[in-house]
């Protein structure tokens, strides 16, 4: 039995749907009251609990051979730290702990390449850097990073581990609307879009499921691996999209200053009004700081294999339009 944590969110449905592929038996934790649509039709147990309430995994745990950690917290606003590292890096050690209770016969856990420590433009980001708790880029990639560092001291103590750090996640079944995927269906309105000179590396979701599971058959114990995929200039990513849809439409390049201006503001809009973040100073950040991200190891010792990103592209505009109730609310198709 494998057991997904975070399974009813993007890569965890589809991580989920992946295993099943292969003929496995997955357990699904969600969250008590948890939208689990993206899991609808599967063959899958699904177990409510909680990462942060250890009691409630015991239920959970129970018979599993092997654990998927992939549930999280993800903000790209500052201010909210202390949610962040109970999520991220408590509920990180209720699930090391879970796992050495019920002795659980490997642990994949999803880091993040933000928790890795940022280097210098030019220098290629690979899993020689260290983890940084002090990184002064975010909360997130702090508690990342403090949660990736836990899991290797569980190893220090017997716990067969392996470490993955997906780049930027995008794709299909993306159900609950990530902040890329929210971007691209945006890119495909008839509308002007705004964007800076900014690049990063994309992933295709379906890549980082099968390295997760390569990762659990090949990889070694205690070490990291970096799943990365393609990277692209924003500007050209959104003209894939715009081709794949079939719209024309302005695309006006601002610069970073006046980005940087503008984020001060759209920050508190999205408190305001709850919605999803997509344009602060943590995203604009990203996307021109270091990107040269290389997955080398992981090609050489899990056989790691990610698609071109106009293929992912092409795949996620495709769902996104075979799936309009998704979206008919921020998309008309």
């Amino acid at each position: 039995m494998i057991l997904v944590t975070g399974a009813a969110g993007h890569l965890g449905n589809v991580l989920v749907r992946e295993l099943i592929k292969i003929g496995n038996k997955v357990r699904a934790l969600i969250l008590p009251g948890e939208d689990r649509s993206a899991l609808n039709g599967l063959n899958v147990e699904c177990v409510e609990g909680n990462i942060l309430h250890k009691e409630s995994l015991d239920n959970a745990f129970s018979g599993v051979d092997e654990v998927y950690h992939l549930a999280g917290l993800i903000s790209i606003i500052p201010g909210e730290e202390d949610m962040l590292r109970k999520v991220n890096v408590e509920g990180t050690r209720n699930v090391i702990e879970a796992a050495q209770k019920s002795r659980v016969q490997k642990l994949i856990y999803t880091s993040s390449i933000h928790a890795l420590s940022r280097p210098p433009a030019g220098m290629t980001i690979d899993e020689s850097l260290p983890f940084d708790i002090n990184n002064p880029a975010g909360a997130y990639d702090r508690t990342k990073a403090e949660a990736t560092l836990a899991v290797k001291a569980a190893v220090k103590d017997g716990l067969d581990s392996v470490i993955v750090c997906p780049t930027g996640v995008i794709g299909p079944y993306d159900y609950r609307g990530s902040e890329m995927g929210g971007m691209m269906l945006n890119w495909m309105l008839k509308k002007i879009n705004f964007l800076i000179d900014g690049y990063f590396d994309f992933v295709d979701v379906r890549d980082v499921a099968q390295g997760h599971i390569l990762a659990g058959k090949h990889g070694k114990r205690g070490e990291t691996y970096i799943l990365s995929g393609e990277r692209i200039k924003l500007e050209n990513m959104c003209n894939i999209v715009k081709e794949v849809r079939g719209v024309r439409s302005i695309i006006v390049r601002i610069p970073y200053w006046l980005a940087i201006f503008a984020a001060n503001f759209t920050e508190l809009y999205y408190r305001l009004t709850k919605t999803k973040p997509r344009f602060t100073r943590y995203s604009l950040e990203t996307v021109v700081s270091n990107s040269l991200i290389s997955s080398k190891k992981a090609r050489y010792e899990l056989g790691y294999r990610p698609r071109s990103i106009k293929e992912t592209i092409k795949d996620t505009v495709d769902w996104w339009l075979e799936n309009q109730s998704l979206i008919r609310s921020s998309l008309r198709i």
